[in-house]
């Protein structure tokens, strides 16, 4: 993979975590957090815009990070793992029914932060390999 298009990857990540504010109505949006109060409250998903800025903002230096991109795959995994977690203890189609972009929030977030857990491994463990990893 080339380093301009990982290089994309960040800013697309980034940009899949702001997306946040459109499934949260720019945080007016009271249904997403009365399903998970604990890790979607406001507060919770204004973080998710803030990991976004920080994808964005090493976009173009992840390779002198390599450290902050492992950061970036454990924060992914997490996130993964409490979508599966909330997926298999929790009815989505309860979130439907009060709200369809906090339907579409719940049955979307976990898969792309499978996806970009996956992403931030894979350069993680290339920039390990890399001839001037230290």
């Amino acid at each position: 993979m080339k380093s301009k298009t990982i290089s994309k990857g960040f800013v697309i990540a980034g940009l899949m975590n702001m997306s946040v504010l459109v499934f949260s109505r720019f945080f007016t949006n009271p249904v997403i957090p009365e399903f998970d109060p604990m890790v979607m409250s406001n507060f919770g998903l204004l973080m998710i815009v803030i990991w976004g800025l920080a994808y964005i903002s090493v976009a173009k230096n992840y390779q002198d990070i390599k450290w902050l991109v492992g950061v970036f795959a454990i924060e992914k995994f997490i996130y993964g793992y409490i979508w599966i977690n909330w997926m298999s203890h929790n009815s989505i189609a309860d979130v439907y029914d009060k709200d369809l972009f906090s339907g579409l929030f719940y049955s979307v977030y976990g898969i792309n932060d499978w996806i970009f857990f996956f992403f931030f491994s894979f350069v993680f463990i290339r920039l390990m390999g890399s001839k001037n990893s230290s």
